[in-house]
């Protein structure tokens, strides 16, 4: 029996099988797995290679699978280009070829790096039928295959587990899991139709694209803490800055755009952390000391974060101004009398400031009482698209 429904010969066999092949979703469990290796300092290039090779198969495993089912299965693919028997064949060649790399890993690199890699097939294998039938499964089967790439490449490396691999796969996890509530969404209509239980079908379209971005803010938020408490180097903030720009690019578009965005936007994301952790390039150097200013520190402080408070609440228009300029009125007395109980007692103390008081309180404290409230409801306005709500995009 053939392998390829349309042709035959060798030439159409290898095109069906290469079929399965499809890069956008093939790259990232292979730069993940890199990415771990790299995560280990100076690495051995075979067990890396062997390990990005047992992911490949596992991927592979994922999309053949995947295509049977939904052709042959439910129905729901027009075409597939291979036949049953070829998606068997592909089937069983991917999983001996993942035996394969699994056997060498388990020889060379230790039965701890061969027992993180093992579950990365299951989740290949199962993700269709099994994974893709609920809300949760669905939308952390590939993120959860990315961050055990991660970790499998690192241990395949050192034959041990560390935080920073840990603490990055997880982060993975969270960014990626968003990136895949908004790629179920672009099927929503159909999905609900069967009956497919995906974030979007089960919380509908808005809800989903809140908990989507809610996701890959804190996950990019996460990579903050983790360099502040030392687990992963300085620099790495910087490759979350990056993809928040993509990100915020992505949160006024329709689903197909923010997902190409949000997909292209990872690559970026995992790039600036690989500069980051293999080559540390802010190593040695410590935070920028902004008390250059002397007296005026404070102030100039106040005077950014209050522009960009400014910026955010003028872009929503004169009606956000005007609902920001009265919820500051109100909550000014509030807040100046507890400042001026807790420096009273000496809760706190500000040394880096001008030495202007107005009653009772510095300077600076006066303009705190405006600056961070406004910041708040400037972020507040712009999150929730005015008094209007969500924009367009997010409606069910």
């Amino acid at each position: 029996m053939a392998v390829a429904r349309h042709g035959s010969g060798p030439a159409a066999t290898v095109r069906a099988f290469a079929s399965q092949v499809h890069p956008v979703f093939m790259l990232p469990p292979l730069a993940s797995s890199l990415f771990g290796a790299a995560l280990a300092g100076a690495f051995d290039p075979r067990v890396a290679l062997v390990h990005a090779g047992a992911m490949f198969f596992a991927v592979y495993t994922a999309h053949v699978k995947d295509g049977y089912v939904d052709f042959y299965g439910r129905g729901e693919d027009d075409d597939h280009p291979m036949t049953e028997r070829g998606c068997r064949l592909g089937l069983v060649g991917a999983g001996v070829g993942f035996l394969a790399c699994l056997a060498w890993l388990f020889a060379v690199a230790g039965p701890l790096a061969a027992l993180v890699t093992l579950p990365t097939w299951f989740v290949g294998f199962l993700h269709a039928p099994q994974l893709d039938t609920n809300p949760v499964t669905t939308t952390l089967g590939y993120p959860t295959g990315i961050s055990l790439c991660v970790l499998g490449g690192y241990v395949a490396q050192t034959g041990a587990v560390a935080l920073r691999p840990l603490a990055l796969a997880a982060v993975f996890l969270v960014v990626l899991a968003g990136v895949k509530v908004v790629d179920d969404s672009q099927d929503y209509d159909y999905d609900a139709s069967i009956d497919k239980r995906t974030v979007a079908v089960s919380l509908g379209r808005r809800r989903a694209r809140t908990l989507a971005y809610a996701l890959l803010g804190a996950g990019l938020f996460a990579v903050v803490p983790l360099a502040v408490a030392g687990v992963v180097p300085p620099s790495a903030p910087a490759a979350s800055l990056v993809y928040a720009v993509v990100v915020a690019l992505a949160y006024p578009a329709d689903a197909e755009t923010a997902t190409m965005l949000l997909i292209r936007g990872a690559y970026l994301f995992l790039a600036g952390l690989l500069v980051a952790t293999f080559f540390t390039p802010l190593a040695g150097y410590g935070l920028p000391d902004v008390t250059v200013l002397g007296p005026y520190t404070y102030l100039a402080t106040e005077v950014v974060f209050g522009a960009v408070a400014l910026a955010l609440l003028a872009r929503q228009g004169r009606g956000a101004l005007w609902r920001a300029g009265r919820t500051v009125a109100v909550l000014y007395p509030v807040a100046y009398v507890w400042d001026w109980y807790t420096l009273e007692v000496g809760v706190f103390s500000i040394p880096m400031r001008t030495g202007v008081e107005l009653v009772g309180i510095p300077l600076e404290e006066h303009v705190f009482m405006v600056v961070v409230p406004a910041l708040v409801l400037g972020i507040h306005e712009t999150v929730n698209g005015g008094a209007g709500g969500e924009s367009p995009s997010g409606a069910d």
